[in-house]
């Protein structure tokens, strides 16, 4: 394979995760591609208060405006391309995107995650509902939002008791709705349900609609109306990519990664929500940070005019 045309890296997504890595590779003065299909989960967020150094918050598109603005100021190539084919060839990766491959010495998966919407509900009402705050999909981030509010659940099972426990935290007013019948709620899940005062409903649900500055629907109990409702409805992990190439998957089919962010293919690595753990801005940045740098440490052996970065970083930055 030519060299002059392969990429030092390429970075397969463009939310915070792949933008944060294409900013730390193009200051190690590394070619740089970043492919961005556009689907990043975090544009969806009409504004974001967890994010620190944004104490009014940013709203997501913007936050990705910025940082896509920061990497393209120090070199990162965006494309505006989806990736359909990764494979490992000898010491190389080749990267197929419709009508042209690529060659890279190392690649960066950032491919997130997709959330699970709620059956019936109508794309335009989804939208407005999600930039009003009357539905949302993340309890960590906007938990604090909907403080002393009504709210719904909407899910069953051991994970929707877990999400509806965890905003019990912030509100006492609150309804598990099952998406389809009857709940699947063993008997541990009932008692704690229970205990904690929350009011299970069965659905289906349907006829979602907004009235006034609620999110209203229809249930095997009536129609119901609420401030906020959160679908537990579980994510589509965006891992297809890293199985092409032979990475090893684990639960809930996120992708393996070492404490370096590699997984189980030399030269493949993985951050942000397509990786097991905490899907937060902040988690996927700092993974990326650590990919980065690894994959700088790597091409360094490569390549000896590539100073590697000292063991752990130098507490700088």
């Amino acid at each position: 394979m030519d060299d002059t045309t392969t990429d030092d890296c390429i970075i397969i997504g463009a939310g915070p995760a792949g933008l944060t890595a294409a900013i730390y590779l193009a200051r190690y003065h590394l070619s740089i591609r970043l492919f961005d299909n556009g689907t990043s989960r975090a544009a969806w967020i009409p504004c974001t208060h967890n994010h620190a150094g944004y104490p009014d918050g940013i709203e997501g598109k913007e936050l990705l405006r910025r940082m896509r603005e920061q990497a393209r100021k120090y070199g990162a190539i965006r494309e505006e391309k989806t990736v359909e084919h990764l494979a490992r060839v000898g010491d190389r990766f080749t990267v197929g995107t419709e009508g042209a491959t690529y060659t890279a010495r190392s690649v960066l998966l950032a491919t997130g995650v997709v959330n699970r919407r709620p059956d019936g509900l109508e794309e335009s009402v989804h939208d407005e509902a999600l930039a009003r705050g009357l539905l949302r999909y993340c309890p960590v981030c906007d938990g604090y939002e909907v403080t002393d509010r009504r709210v719904a659940v909407i899910g069953t099972g051991k994970h929707g008791t877990a999400e509806a426990l965890f905003l019990r935290g912030f509100t006492a007013d609150l309804t598990l709705v099952s998406s389809q019948g009857d709940h699947e709620l063993d008997a541990e899940c009932m008692a704690r349900l229970d205990e904690a005062g929350i009011i299970c409903i069965a659905g289906p649900c349907g006829g979602y609609a907004i009235e006034g500055d609620q999110l209203a629907f229809d249930t095997a109990q009536g129609r119901v109306a609420f401030d906020s409702v959160y679908p537990a409805l579980g994510s589509h992990v965006r891992s297809e990519l890293a199985e092409l190439a032979g990475a090893r998957i684990g639960e809930g089919h996120c992708v393996t990664v070492d404490a370096h962010q590699e997984t189980s293919v030399p030269g493949l690595f993985a951050a942000g929500d397509v990786v097991i753990g905490l899907d937060q801005i902040s988690n996927a940045m700092g993974q990326a940070g650590v990919a980065a740098t690894t994959i700088r440490n790597h091409l360094a052996k490569e390549r000896p005019m590539l100073r590697a970065a000292p063991e752990g970083g130098d507490r700088g930055g």
